[in-house]
């Protein structure tokens, strides 16, 4: 539930899939563009009603629709945007257009599973400035049809957003986004926050019925989701630095980082070829490109904000003691837990920071920085019966209060 804000916000402004069963001579090019980009992403023709174009620039798209039979185990889906205004269009070159503003005016999407979990999300509105949309051609390259479907402008924004799904209402203030990079490739550095999502206390019992949540004072629940990096584009290669966190009010922050390059971009192509075949991508025909794939560091950090205090005295109810005693012994049956990694050094260094996260909750780090990327192929070649080397091969560490 909790991506589907996110979702409906990239199907809507991501220039990336769909085309009428018949295109006119007059549709513009720039229409055409995102219409066919969305159909290589969505594999369905989709409808509208009209294309005003004013031949300055502007133009108009009046219910831009999207349908979807369920298909085995993919649930059925129906999109459908009242009003799409595309502001400043020009053509830049190399199959590239410029959109000053693009504004999207009560966007819905329904989603019907065959296990009869329906759901559906609308947004109010949603604007994008200086939106750059790619025109794949014909015979794309896995270059060209990434960054076909690639979402690249300079400010997104939208307003409420609102999911409902058996019977319960949750919401966020909005999406918001910003990117600066290269136009004609997509690499860059972007932003992603969806703002204040809600989740109320009924539906907070569907999920927590022993009520859990509510011991601890959180009758509902509400976060932000952010996300931050920079994606490298070149030599029919990717790399991707990408940080994403979960941070819920008096609560407390989950931070989740990743480094990895030498990303074939064949990949993609393979990933496109199987969706509009139908078929599962032959991974196995792709993996001497995989294995040099590497990873350049991994990280997840919790931030408290009062919740750890709270769960302590649980925590320490169910081992049938109090919490002075428990966070007391948690060193020592940390040390037991890890003496199987045959790793002192690690294991005092685990010891040390859960001891002081426990006395005094600030946060707590756990991250892997190998001193040089490691291909996948090195990750391949771990001896998993001596995991106190791959601690320090892998420059695993653990920090607290940091």
């Amino acid at each position: 539930m909790k991506t589907i804000p996110k979702t409906l916000v990239l199907i809507i402004l991501a220039g990336t899939a769909l085309t009428p069963p018949a295109w006119a001579g007059d549709v513009p090019p720039v229409v055409q563009a995102l219409l066919a980009n969305w159909k290589a992403q969505l594999q369905i023709a989709p409808t509208y009603e009209s294309i005003k174009d004013d031949g300055a620039g502007n133009i108009i798209i009046a219910k831009l629709a999207v349908s979807k039979a369920a298909e085995g185990p993919t649930p059925a889906m129906n999109l459908l945007i009242n009003e799409i205004e595309l502001e400043g269009v020009s053509d830049t070159g190399n199959g590239i257009f410029e959109i000053g503003k693009a504004s999207f005016a009560g966007a819905k999407v329904d989603i019907k599973g065959a296990d009869g979990m329906d759901i559906s999300v609308a947004m109010t509105e949603g604007i994008a400035e200086g939106w750059y949309v790619k025109a794949a051609g014909d015979n794309p390259t896995p270059e060209e049809a990434l960054r076909a479907a690639m979402n690249v402008a300079k400010k997104m924004s939208s307003g409420k957003i609102t999911a409902q799904a058996m019977g319960q209402t949750i919401t966020s203030d909005g999406y918001e986004s910003t990117w600066d990079g290269d136009p004609q490739t997509g690499a860059g550095s972007f932003t992603t926050k969806v703002s204040n999502v809600a989740i109320p206390e009924t539906a907070i019992a569907m999920i927590d019925p022993t009520g859990t949540l509510k011991q601890l004072g959180y009758a509902g629940l509400n976060f932000d989701v952010t996300g931050d990096g920079k994606i490298d584009i070149g030599d029919g290669k990717m790399g991707l630095t990408m940080n994403f966190a979960y941070i819920g009010k008096d609560m407390g922050a989950l931070k989740f980082s990743f480094d990895a390059g030498e990303v074939p971009l064949s990949l993609y192509g393979e990933l496109q070829k199987a969706q509009a075949t139908g078929k599962e991508p032959d991974i196995a025909a792709m993996m001497p490109e995989l294995q040099n794939v590497t990873l350049g560091g991994v990280s997840f950090r919790f931030e408290d904000n009062s919740i750890t205090k709270k769960v302590l005295p649980l925590i320490a109810a169910m081992q049938g003691m109090d919490e002075a005693a428990m966070v007391a012994n948690a060193g020592a049956m940390m040390q037991i837990g890890l003496m199987q990694l045959n790793n002192q050094a690690f294991t005092d260094q685990v010891v040390g920071a859960v001891n002081s996260f426990l006395k005094d909750p600030k946060s707590i780090t756990v991250s892997m920085k190998p001193s040089a990327p490691l291909k996948v192929q090195e990750l391949m070649t771990l001896n998993p019966a001596n995991p106190g080397e791959a601690v320090g091969m892998l420059g695993v560490s653990i920090t607290a209060n940091d």
